[in-house]
């Protein structure tokens, strides 16, 4: 478990903007720093563009301890080639839907990649896959266990944020304290959204971030809808638990 004031969730790449001078692009990717090392969540689309804003926010790819990949998509993988050729010491907890080609490739490059299922599983300490989801486009997404809650961690939530969220929760019977990342709400109208967040009211969740692919309206239903509870997301943005 992280303790509480030790876990830094910084949003490196989005289409989404937040800190000037940084570059914006379709796709995701936060760098995440603990005790137990650091993260980076997805890749988004360029690695150029990743590099580049990781520098100017002063996050060194050289330090990360694990690559998490959520799913095979073009705009969470495209900087992949530009991680791994800075950093040779990787840890890769990668989707099934991972070409096998691409898995045998990375390893033979010296990585170790570990590839999810259909179940959790621990990665490091207090760091866990919730397992693939989903059907059309199977996906897992990232749960870290805090002394304040669960903080989880979503790249497209192809599978459903809901479901996911409940998946979280399932496995450790507790409350989330934050859901951050693409909910996948940019093509639903407003009863979909607003359906959505009745589901996740009505669930034990403190925080909200959607950012991505979660659309400029779901964005505007969730400030209305949970106020201060819910946190500009974007390229640069800083959550600190």
């Amino acid at each position: 478990m992280i303790k509480k004031e030790t876990l830094t969730l910084t949003t490196v790449f989005d289409n989404y903007p937040f800190k000037e001078g940084l570059r914006t692009l379709w796709g995701f990717a936060c760098y995440i720093e603990s005790p137990a090392g650091t993260v980076l969540f997805d890749t988004g689309s360029n690695g150029r563009v990743l590099m580049e804003n990781m520098r100017r926010l002063h996050k060194d790819v050289g330090q990360v301890d694990t690559l998490f990949l959520s799913h095979h998509h073009w705009d969470h993988i495209g900087g992949l080639d530009s991680v791994i050729e800075q950093n040779t010491k990787l840890q890769i907890i990668a989707p099934s839907s991972l070409s096998k080609l691409y898995v045998r490739d990375l390893e033979s490059m010296g990585h170790r990649v570990v590839v999810a299922g259909e179940e959790g599983f621990a990665f490091a300490d207090g760091f866990y896959t919730t397992g693939m989801l989903g059907a059309d486009v199977p996906e897992h997404s990232l749960v870290i266990d805090t002394e304040a809650g669960l903080v989880v961690v979503t790249g497209c939530a192809h599978g459903g944020i809901v479901e996911i969220a409940r998946r979280a929760q399932a496995m450790f019977g507790r409350k989330i304290e934050l859901l951050m990342g693409g909910f996948h709400l940019m093509n639903e109208d407003d009863a979909a959204i607003l359906g959505v967040i009745e589901a996740l009211r009505a669930m034990e969740i403190s925080r909200f971030c959607p950012t991505h692919c979660s659309g400029d309206r779901a964005k505007a239903l969730f400030r209305t809808a949970f106020g201060e509870r819910c946190i500009e997301g974007g390229a640069g943005s800083v959550i600190r638990l």
